[in-house]
């Protein structure tokens, strides 16, 4: 990662936290881009107090327009971007036949337009400079189905084959596209989701599922997207590795 810049997307905690924090230590500049700006700013404080380089910027993936500012704001701050980590998500634990379409629209917004909008926005820039990493955070729910997850589950199924599929048409320009399908990690997100008693007791069975007897940390996930974009991963493209604790070892 020395010399090059990366944007991780959802970065202001979590998952995309432990990304932003394992990508500056690898010397790389890093721009956080979150739902939650000050969240991102303060990651971004985190690595600039280590000695890194980092901007944080406030953006919702799910509005192109919004993208594409905090895209610029970041480029303007850090310079051309060669590194995207597509990790912004959301869900909410329902059976399907309990919701209703205002939380598809929602789901699909930001877990499967939210990847398209950031990859679509830095694509040029990447193709251009023929060089390029694109990482996108799924789910092993995308593979495997998870209960009360359905439509969350088949964006980030989307976000499997789209990544698949853009692998195909980039691998000239020398850009790796590849995705990481974190288990049931603990974060903020998992334990807002898991609230209530349904989820109290999904997550208590896949806990107990789980070969190596324990959850995920967001680090587990920051180790796999670290190898990904790295030299040692630059003939590796459109696969998708499980970070699961061996809960799903799926082919």
């Amino acid at each position: 990662m020395t010399g090059a810049v990366a944007l991780v997307t959802g970065g202001g905690r979590g998952i995309g936290r432990a990304i932003a924090q394992r990508l500056a230590r690898s010397g790389g500049a890093v721009g956080i881009a979150d739902l939650d700006g000050p969240a991102a700013e303060g990651v971004a404080a985190e690595i600039r107090a280590s000695g890194g380089r980092a901007a944080g910027v406030g953006a919702d993936v799910s509005d192109l327009g919004a993208v594409r500012a905090a895209v610029g704001a970041l480029e303007a701050s850090l310079g051309p971007v060669d590194v995207l980590v597509n990790n912004a998500g959301w869900d909410q634990l329902e059976l399907f036949v309990e919701n209703d379409p205002d939380l598809w629209d929602r789901l699909i917004a930001v877990n499967l337009k939210g990847v398209l909008h950031t990859t679509r926005t830095l694509l040029d820039g990447m193709i251009a400079r023929r060089r390029g990493r694109i990482v996108s955070i799924s789910s092993d729910a995308a593979r495997v189905g998870s209960t009360g997850e359905a439509v969350y589950a088949a964006c980030k199924a989307g976000v499997i084959g789209f990544s698949k599929a853009l692998a195909r048409e980039v691998a000239r320009h020398r850009i790796t596209v590849n995705v990481v399908c974190p288990g049931p990690t603990e974060t903020a997100l998992l334990a807002a989701t898991m609230a209530g008693e349904r989820g109290v007791k999904i997550l208590e069975g896949m806990r107990r599922a789980i070969p190596l007897g324990r959850l995920g940390q967001p680090e587990d996930v920051a180790g796999a997207v670290a190898y990904l974009v790295s030299d040692e991963a630059s003939y590796v493209t459109g696969q998708v590795l499980s970070v699961s604790g061996g809960l799903t070892m799926a082919g």
